[in-house]
C-alpha cells in the first residue's frame, strides 16, 4: 500500500511539474555554470522542463568538453541554449581580468536576448513560467523577469559567508570597521558581521575589500554589493550550503530574504537523487578536457597517500609561484598529482613551466595532468589531503570527499573559505597570502602526516553531516522540496 502511495505521488508530481518550465541563467565562470547546472539536473528530475541559458562561448566549450548529447538523453527535459555575451570572439573570457568584460557586456546587450528566449517558446513546451538567475546578475535578471512578469529567484554560486559578507558591507563602512587601513591593519579582526562576530580579519574578506586588487571588477566593491542587494527583489535565494555548516549565517539571511533554499551541496545532492531516481549516466559541465590517466595512477597509490593540488580554472599564477610550490611539494618528500592548466602560469613564462632540476622528483612520485575529473579524485581511496584555491565548489566537494585541505586564495570567495576551512570548521589550514617553498613544505607535512589523524577526524565528521542533508528529512533534502514547491506555486498564479 506504501509502495502504491508513494507511486501515485510520483505521478502527481510529474504530471504538476511537467507543466511548468524554469529558466535558468548561470554566471559565466566555470564553478557558477558547473554548480547550476547540478540544480537543473535536480530539478529536472522533479519533472520540470529546464532551459539552461550559457553564453555562446561557454556553450562552444560545454560541446566540447562536457558531452551536452549525453545529458540530453539523460534528461530528455533539460535544453541546453545560448545568448551572445556581446563580446569579440577573440576576447579572452576565461581568467579573472576578463570578468568586468563580461559583467558589463552582459548587463548592457542581454536584456532582449533573454526575454526574447522567454517569450518565443513553441506550443510543444509549457511556457517558461520561472527564471533562476546567477547572483552575479542580479539586476539584470531581476529587470527581466520584472518586465515580462514571471517570478525570479536568485542563485549564489560563491559561498554563503562571502555573500553575507558582500552583503553587510554597507554596514561595515557605516560602523568604520571599514575600509581597511594599509598592510598593519590586515589581522586586525572584524567584530560587527552578524553571525561571523570575531571569526574574520580584515585580510579575509574578498580581495577588493582591500583596495589594492586590479584584476577584478571595475569598481568591484560597489558592484558587487549592490548586486547582493539587488537580491532583495527576488522572491528567493538558493545557496548552495547546508544548515550544519553554515546555520548561523542562513538564521540571520532569513532576517533579510523572503525565502532561503539551502539545497547543497548540490554534486551530492545530485549524486543520492539520481542513483535514487535510476538516472546512472555522469555528467560534467568542465571547460577543459579531462585526463582520466590520473585515476589510474591513483590505483597504484597507497591509502590516504596523495595530495591533490589544483587551483581551480581561473587562478594564474607566475613562474616564481609556481615553482616555489613545487619545490614545497617535492621537498616534503610526499606523492602528489597536480592539474596544472594550460593557461595557468601567467605571461610569457607560460612555455616554461617545469624546471629541469625538479624532474626526477617529480617522476618519483608526482603526477600533473592539465585538467582532473575532480569529484572522482578527491573521492579516491589514494587520497589524503587537497591543496588548493578555495574555491565554493572545490571546498565542498573536499568536504563531502572528507578532504583535509590547504588553502590558498585567489580571489572572490576564496579568502572567507578558506578561513572557514581553518577556524570554524576546522578541516584544514590556510596559506592565505604567502607562497615560500618552506612554509608549503611544512604545511604538506603537518597535514599529511603530524596533525594527519585530527584533520581527518575533522572532515570525516563533516562529510558525514553532509551526507545526511542530502538525505531524506535532512535539512537540505527538505529545502529543496520547498524549492520545488514554491516553483509550482508561483508559476500557477502566471498560467
Amino acid at each position: 500500500m506504501s509502495v502504491e502511495r508513494d507511486n501515485n505521488m510520483a505521478e502527481e508530481e510529474e504530471g504538476e511539474a511537467g507543466g511548468h518550465h524554469v529558466l535558468l541563467l548561470p554566471g559565466p565562470m566555470q564553478g557558477n555554470v558547473n554548480s547550476m547546472m547540478k540544480l537543473a539536473q535536480l530539478l529536472a528530475l522533479h519533472h520540470f522542463h529546464i532551459t539552461f541559458l550559457t553564453t555562446d562561448f561557454i556553450h562552444r566549450r560545454l560541446h566540447r568538453f562536457a558531452d551536452i548529447h549525453s545529458l540530453s538523453q539523460t534528461y530528455p527535459n533539460l535544453e541546453v541554449k545560448s545568448i551572445s555575451d556581446g563580446l569579440p570572439d577573440d576576447h579572452p573570457r576565461s581568467d579573472s581580468n576578463a570578468l568586468a568584460d563580461l559583467y558589463s557586456s552582459m548587463n548592457l546587450h542581454a536584456k532582449p536576448l533573454i526575454i526574447d528566449i522567454i517569450l518565443s517558446q513553441t506550443a510543444a513546451k509549457p511556457k517558461i513560467t520561472c527564471l533562476i538567475g546567477d547572483g552575479f546578475f542580479g539586476g539584470l535578471t531581476a529587470d527581466v523577469a520584472d518586465e515580462v512578469g514571471i517570478p525570479v529567484i536568485h542563485f549564489r554560486a560563491i559561498s554563503a559567508s562571502c555573500f553575507w559578507a558582500l552583503f553587510c558591507a554597507p554596514n561595515l563602512f557605516e560602523s568604520n570597521e571599514l575600509p581597511i587601513r594599509g598592510e598593519e591593519d590586515m589581522d586586525r579582526i572584524i567584530a560587527t558581521l552578524p553571525g561571523m562576530e570575531n571569526i574574520l580579519r580584515c585580510r579575509d574578506l574578498p580581495g577588493f575589500f582591500r583596495g589594492t586588487e586590479t584584476n577584478q571588477l571595475v569598481d568591484p566593491l560597489k558592484s558587487t554589493v549592490f548586486d547582493c542587494h539587488q537580491t532583495l527583489r527576488a522572491r528567493g535565494v538558493i545557496l548552495n550550503t547546508f544548515e550544519d555548516l553554515d546555520g548561523p549565517l542562513l538564521t540571520q539571511m532569513r532576517l533579510k530574504f523572503l525565502r532561503v533554499f539551502a539545497v547543497g551541496p548540490l554534486h551530492a545532492h545530485l549524486n543520492y537523487r539520481r542513483v535514487s531516481d535510476a538516472k546512472t549516466t555522469p555528467s560534467t559541465s568542465s571547460f577543459w578536457e579531462e585526463d582520466r590517466s590520473c585515476l589510474t595512477w591513483l590505483d597504484s597509490q597507497p591509502l590516504k597517500s596523495v595530495l591533490y593540488v589544483s587551483f581551480g580554472s581561473i587562478t594564474t599564477v607566475t613562474r616564481e609561484r609556481l615553482m616555489e610550490f613545487w619545490y614545497g611539494l617535492v621537498n616534503s618528500k610526499k606523492r602528489f598529482l597536480w592539474v596544472i592548466r594550460p593557461d595557468m602560469v601567467a605571461g610569457e613564462d607560460n612555455d616554461e613551466r617545469v624546471a629541469a632540476e625538479l624532474e626526477e622528483g617529480t617522476k618519483e612520485r608526482g603526477f600533473i595532468v592539465g585538467w582532473a575529473p575532480q569529484e572522482e579524485v578527491l573521492a579516491h581511496k589514494a587520497i589524503g589531503g587537497f591543496l588548493t584555491h578555495s574555491g565554493w565548489n572545490s571546498t565542498l566537494e573536499s568536504l563531502v570527499a572528507g578532504v583535509p585541505m590547504i588553502c590558498w586564495p585567489y580571489f572572490a570567495d576564496q579568502q572567507i573559505n578558506s578561513r572557514f576551512v581553518s577556524e570554524v570548521w576546522k578541516v584544514g589550514l590556510d596559506m592565505k597570502d604567502l607562497c615560500d617553498r618552506d612554509v608549503v613544505e611544512k604545511m604538506v607535512n603537518d597535514l599529511m602526516v603530524h596533525r594527519r589523524e585530527e584533520f581527518l577526524k575533522s572532515a570525516q565528521a563533516m562529510a558525514t553531516l553532509a551526507d545526511k542533508s542530502v538525505s531524506p528529512g535532512g535539512s537540505s533534502y527538505s529545502s529543496l522540496h520547498d524549492l520545488v514547491e514554491f516553483i509550482k506555486s508561483a508559476s500557477r498564479k502566471i498560467n
